[in-house]
């Protein structure tokens, strides 16, 4: 009981610390990491172990396959050629960028995805004379659709998708989350079609903003910017198969070596386009999830989880327990800590009542995706909040009801497809 209580101790400082950033992610994670291994509730074994989990590899290898879409041009040109030619009322535009966003972001960094739009929408909406205000909040909230409907859209669902497996239970495919994700993200397109409208202000937006003194705007190079489509196209099918010989990561690994070797971005480049935060947090957080479920902590949680809802609750009434509470976290500590932190959790309570672990992981992962409360929820939030002219109560005006909007269709569709009680 008292490692329980210690590791809730360190995992409540560590939200604390996520919240307010006064630290970097990957250095709370770690720390936090690190104070188990000290205190005797996990051993220093644990923290190599996640320094040497595959899933990190994963993420490495795609955010090089990502980067290399912004370095040959290929992104910018698919948004550029997209929107100057569909672009021709508020509302076309308003789709047209809505789907550029979420296409891009499937397969490469939402957070880029926004950064490379950002310009073009501009100008085009300055060219037409239409409220950039009423597309640039919209851009970023499709990003995060499109990052749902792939195994390596987002971290989250990597992070769900691994607790699955550790834990021995049938995991999710690598297209398995389009069955929610397609539909999410045409029922939020609709409802941004009216809501942006009718809830954000009509105001030219300001200058854009500048990501990285030192990442000048990529040259369009048209022999690379094939290639890259091309390795691009083959990482995902060979993932889409799921061959046994090839384990996901390794592919990540084979495309991004490609990428560096046909010179769709130099190795500079693919150092410098791995989010090492993000590697670091996952590791961090591995061994804090495994803190959770060794010290009796998840038990814990996850026995007051179930007095709340009751043995024999319904699908529908976890799935809505497990994205709230995930939303509602998702507001202060990012996407990717928030997945982690309640993924072990979650599967405790599954166990617990006898259930199914898919449908409570696949809302948290919904639910992780849905950061669109504040402008600090996500970067492509914050990264459009100054040059939309948005003030913080924007976001929870136009995000409120999107969110909603998102818990309808998990509700509907995830009871469906992964019951809990088979």
């Amino acid at each position: 009981m008292l490692d329980a209580a210690l590791t809730l101790l360190i995992l409540l400082a560590m939200v604390v610390l996520f919240a307010t950033q006064a630290l970097p992610l990957s250095v709370t994670a770690l720390s936090g990491a690190l104070i188990l291994c000290f205190a005797g509730i996990l051993g220093y074994a644990d923290l190599y172990a996640s320094l040497a989990n595959p899933t990190l590899l994963l993420f490495a290898g795609m955010f090089v396959v990502g980067a290399a879409l912004f370095h040959t041009g290929l992104a910018q040109w698919i948004g550029d050629t997209a929107i100057k030619r569909l672009g021709q009322s508020e509302t076309r535009l308003l789709w047209v960028t809505m789907l550029m966003s979420s296409i891009l972001s499937t397969f490469a960094s939402n957070t880029g995805t926004t950064a490379a739009l950002i310009p073009v929408v501009l100008s085009v909406c300055l060219a037409a004379h239409i409220p950039a205000s009423r597309q640039l909040m919209p851009l970023a909230f499709a990003s995060g659709f499109g990052g749902f409907s792939t195994l390596i859209g987002t971290p989250p669902n990597i992070i769900v998708a691994d607790i699955l497996k550790q834990e021995g239970y049938t995991t999710f495919g690598f297209f398995e989350f389009a069955w929610v994700g397609l539909p999410l993200a045409f029922a939020g397109m609709l409802y941004l079609t009216w809501a942006s409208k009718a809830l954000l202000p009509q105001q030219q937006a300001q200058s854009a903003p500048v990501l990285d003194e030192n990442s000048p705007p990529a040259v369009r190079r048209p022999k690379h910017m094939v290639i890259c489509g091309v390795i691009l196209l083959a990482v995902v099918v060979v993932m889409a198969l799921n061959i046994p010989a090839l384990p996901i990561e390794i592919v990540a690994l084979v495309g991004a070596l490609l990428c560096v070797l046909t010179g769709c971005l130099t190795d500079k480049q693919a150092y410098q386009s791995i989010e090492w935060d993000t590697l670091f947090l996952f590791a961090g957080m591995f061994v804090v999830a495994k803190a959770l479920q060794t010290s009796g902590a998840a038990d814990f949680l996850a026995h007051i989880f179930q007095k709340g809802l009751g043995q024999g609750a319904p699908t529908w009434l976890l799935v809505s327990a497990c994205y709230f509470f995930t939303v509602f976290l998702n507001s202060f500590i990012s996407n990717t800590a928030c997945a982690a932190l309640l993924s072990p959790i979650v599967m405790t309570v599954a166990k617990g009542i006898n259930a199914q672990p898919q449908p409570l992981l696949m809302a948290v992962a919904v639910g992780a995706s849905c950061s669109f409360l504040t402008p600090i929820g996500t970067p492509p939030n914050t990264l459009v909040w100054k040059v939309g002219g948005y003030r913080f109560t924007d976001y929870a005006r136009l995000g409120g009801g999107l969110v909603f909007v998102c818990w309808l269709v998990a509700v509907i569709i995830i009871p469906w497809r992964w019951p809990a009680y088979p």
